[in-house]
């Protein structure tokens, strides 16, 4: 009975000093912690344009006002200056949030000493080498405060080729902006002292309090780290070898040419080892679902069969019938499509 199938940094004068400057400088001390202060309140503001920061090396330069604080000398006397400059350079590594630095500055400032050897007005200068270790606040925030400490050498102008060699050390605090993961623009405020120079006047060795203060405008740019390696391409997931067998209309018999298929299915198990095998059958729409069923799971049975005779252990396969199901040309109810009675053989 026959149914259907369905399918879906020089100097005047006897006598210099210097205030220091160096890669960054500093305003009034009043003024800096100001500064710092109201800088501590941006970090919400900063917090809207969010940074990548990376560890690097970084580069920077800045200039910016120095000033001399005001001191007496050894033999008495007085010694006061006026507004002065201060430039410098310095490279740095950012492990993000520490930093440290090796920076070298130079300044000078208008100076009067009155002594009671001698009185003078000129210009002092010093040149300065300091080690340095900064902490930024908020590193991936647009705007981040930070704080920091510098030791080093210093060279104050006196009568000697080099002039005064000193211990340098200094105070920072400043404000960062980050305008991308590798421009920053700084604005910091700093204290700068030495141990007391000594300068020959009127053959008298006079010492005297070398404290300064100063602020600096600077930029910097860290360098790009190097790009990492792609990561090697994933290997395409390999899908198991498969064959596929078909059969006249409403028959579950293998021809010579399925038997040929079958055969090389047999050989692709034993090329893969240990390995099962699905054999699923299918048929067309027409006829009804339930002799369609039947007719699915004698074709793949069929198919078993033949892969047995090819050697291949009856453990090793699975059958299954699908029926109308899986259809490989979408056809309405009861259409003779040769291509949809078959049966899928997977080695897997």
């Amino acid at each position: 009975m026959r149914g259907r199938e369905r399918g879906k940094p020089n100097s005047r004068g006897p006598c210099r000093v210097f205030l220091d400057s160096v890669a960054g400088g500093a305003w009034p001390m009043k003024k800096a912690v100001s500064i710092i202060a109201a800088a501590i309140l941006l970090p919400s503001v900063g917090q809207a344009q969010e940074i990548n920061p990376l560890p690097g090396l970084y580069v920077g330069a800045g200039g910016g006002l120095a000033w001399f604080l005001n001191t007496s000398t050894s033999i008495g006397g007085s010694i006061t200056s006026s507004t002065g400059w201060g430039v410098g350079g310095l490279i740095g590594y950012d492990f993000v949030g520490p930093r440290i630095e090796l920076e070298v500055a130079y300044g000078r400032v208008p100076i009067t000493a009155s002594t009671p050897l001698a009185n003078f007005t000129g210009t002092a200068g010093q040149l300065q080498i300091m080690g340095k270790v900064l902490y930024d606040f908020f590193p991936a925030s647009a705007f981040t405060p930070y704080v920091g400490a510098g030791a080093g050498i210093g060279f104050v102008d006196s009568n000697t080729a080099l002039g005064s060699t000193v211990f340098a050390y200094q105070g920072i605090v400043g404000l960062g902006w980050n305008v991308d993961s590798q421009w920053r623009i700084a604005l910091e405020g700093r204290y700068i002292g030495t141990t007391n120079p000594s300068v020959s006047i009127g053959g008298t060795n006079v010492t005297y309090s070398n404290n300064n203060f100063a602020t600096i405008l600077g930029a910097q740019y860290k360098f790009a780290p190097p790009a990492a390696a792609p990561p090697p391409p994933s290997a395409a997931p390999v899908a198991p070898p498969s064959f596929m067998v078909f059969f006249d209309w409403d028959s579950s018999r293998l021809s010579q040419a399925s038997l040929n298929v079958v055969k090389q299915a047999a050989d692709a198990y034993r090329a893969k080892g240990n390995a099962r095998i699905t054999a699923t059958g299918h048929t067309d729409t027409s006829g009804s679902d339930q002799y369609n069923m039947a007719l699915s799971l004698r074709r793949a049975n069929a198919v078993k069969d033949a892969l047995i005779r090819n050697g291949v252990p009856a453990t090793a396969i699975a059958v299954i019938g699908r029926g109308e199901q899986g259809l490989l040309v979408q056809t309405g109810d009861n259409v003779r499509e040769p291509q949809n009675r078959r049966v899928e053989i997977v080695v897997q």
